[in-house]
């Protein structure tokens, strides 16, 4: 056979191989040297699973659970199993991957009853089982019409919606011993690369438990989140009301024209949610003597028109509120804190000017008059343009931005005159009853429409810090969500319809000869299974607006 050249980019090695190869058999060649087990590869900078067959010359960089695409491979294939073990344990029942919670996967059994003790052991029995037979993966590749039929005579509404709904000729699934699923994204080879797991009793359903990124032969450590689950459990009993928990039941609704309600329900949903917790600050304003709300989440999580729709809210409770943007406290670009990899750490609490933050705070609190900054995002500097105000007695101060929840933020202020937020995108809607949306996918789409149209960043740039930011946000943001008096959760269940038309041209613009262009591949298959909607019917108010445009708000 013709010989090939691969580079493998882990190692800088060069090699000719047969034409038709399988990227499996290079992994387990150069596994020892890589000091890891591959569960996926990128191959020209696109990912694919390790059973894909080398056609052409390519360059390889193959993939571990440090990795967040590593994850992802390990997470999928692990919940192929499970769905296959659910089925034959509880052949009547319906399982449900819902999100992430506690460092793990919160899932449901749909089976008329609450799923006892014994049938979780059961069902951990049979897992046990496939992963020791090392079973593979098949793919199969179908009509549309045909792969909609394997999925309806299954029982599994939920798949043959969406892919009836995804307007494409063919349809290409797996099969793990004779048993159909649809997984968007790489599978690990076979059963056996699942080498650690747990099941365990959660609420009324169950976690799945998976390695840690940073020791992948240790699960990763329990997290109780008990505000965090609270306002999931909302944004699920929303969704079930609207009828909508999948993409194919948002895509029908959409082609039925139903699409103006799902946004005013939505919308009017976000705004009663709003007004609650205005009333709540303002009778610990009257009773305790509030005089700072503190606005945290992590990146894109709509924090700052969340905070203006507080401020009118509050007014409504005849309180006066004024706001500060920490991002507007950002430190010049020259004296911006730099991460392991030497790349401005934007996302680092030093980041932030603390000392002159600070006494700002204090005369302000002191009833003086202070000028504001402003920062300029695309020249990395801070100004001032005389906007100054004072703090009046009975005047509440509203302080937004990723650290406010941060006690090293505001370290002289008691605790009693503080009323604590933390907003983020929770997204609720799932692609099918076992293939979760991501809430930081939701938040990355977000931030690569918003930096595109305010802060001139292309999707590349966006794509190539967000590793950074996450990096950022498991330090400096997500220890302290818990701290909270509130959880506000800002995904709408229409918004990646609406995110769709404008982040899709921006992806589509990631070249292939850029390590970026993965995740750009990756985003675009999942937002072509969504259909798009008009935002003209958008209000002006609508949090989404922040990252769209046309908001009523001035940013």
């Amino acid at each position: 056979m013709d010989p090939i050249q691969i580079i493998c980019t882990n190692t800088g090695y060069k090699e000719l191989v047969n034409k038709g190869i399988t990227i499996l058999e290079l992994a387990k060649k150069y596994e020892q040297e890589l000091g890891f087990k591959p569960i996926n590869c990128r191959m020209n900078n696109n990912t694919v699973g390790l059973t894909e067959k080398i056609t052409k010359s390519c360059e390889l960089f193959f993939v571990g659970l440090n990795e967040e695409s590593g994850q992802r491979t390990y997470f999928r294939t692990l919940s192929f199993i499970l769905s296959k073990a659910v089925r034959e344990v509880i052949p009547t029942s319906r399982l449900r991957v819902e999100h992430s919670l506690s460092n793990g996967y919160y899932c449901s059994i749909k089976n008329g009853h609450e799923v006892t003790d014994q049938e979780l052991a059961n069902i951990t029995i049979r897992m046990d089982e496939i992963i020791a037979a090392d079973l593979p993966f098949v793919t199969r590749t179908a009509s549309q019409e045909e792969a909609v039929k394997v999925f309806r005579d299954l029982g599994e509404e939920d798949k043959a919606t969406l892919l009836e709904t995804y307007n494409v000729p063919f349809i290409t699934y797996q099969e793990l011993d004779g048993y159909p699923d649809t997984y968007y994204g790489s599978l690990a080879p076979s059963t056996g690369y699942i080498h650690i797991y747990s099941i365990e009793r959660y609420l009324d359903g169950f976690l799945v438990r998976v390695p840690s990124r940073t020791n992948p032969n240790e699960l990763a450590p329990l997290t109780e989140q008990p505000k965090l689950r609270e306002v999931l459990k909302d944004q699920k009993e929303l969704i079930q009301m609207l009828e909508i928990p999948y993409v194919g039941d948002l895509n029908k609704a959409i082609t039925r024209g139903e699409i103006n309600d799902i946004i005013m329900v939505s919308e009017a949903e976000q705004e009663k949610k709003i007004s609650m917790i205005a009333q709540e600050i303002a009778q610990r304003y009257h009773e305790d003597g509030v005089r700072i709300v503190l606005i945290s989440g992590p990146s894109s999580s709509g924090k700052t028109t969340f905070t203006k729709r507080l401020y009118t809210q509050l007014r409504t409770c005849f309180i006066k509120p004024h706001s500060i943007s920490l991002d507007d406290y950002f430190v010049n670009r020259d004296r911006t804190p730099r991460d392991e990899n030497g790349e401005y750490d934007f996302e680092s609490l030093y980041a932030v000017d603390l000392d002159a933050f600070n006494q700002d705070l204090q005369k302000l609190l002191r009833g003086e008059s202070v000028e504001l900054p402003t920062f300029d995002f695309k020249l990395g500097v801070r100004s001032y343009r005389n906007d100054a105000f004072t703090l009046r007695p009975g005047d509440l101060l509203l302080i937004e931005g990723i650290h406010a929840l941060n006690p090293e933020l505001i370290p002289t202020i008691p605790t009693n005159t503080t009323f604590k937020i933390y907003v983020s995108a929770l997204t609720a809607i799932g692609l099918d009853a076992h293939n979760r949306i991501p809430t930081t996918d939701n938040r990355l789409l977000r931030r690569i429409v918003r930096d595109y149209r305010y802060r001139g960043k292309s999707a590349v740039e966006t794509l190539f810090q967000w590793a950074s930011v996450r990096r950022g946000e498991e330090r400096w943001v997500f220890p302290y969500q818990e701290n909270a008096d509130r959880v506000f959760n800002s995904a709408m269940v229409y918004e990646l319809a609406a995110l769709r038309r404008f982040a899709e041209p921006l992806l589509m613009e990631v070249p292939a000869n850029v390590p970026e262009y993965s995740e750009a591949q990756r985003l675009l298959r999942f937002l072509r299974m969504i259909h798009y909607i008009r935002i003209d019917k958008l209000p002006g108010t609508s949090l989404i607006r922040e990252f769209l445009g046309g908001s009523a708000f001035r940013y």
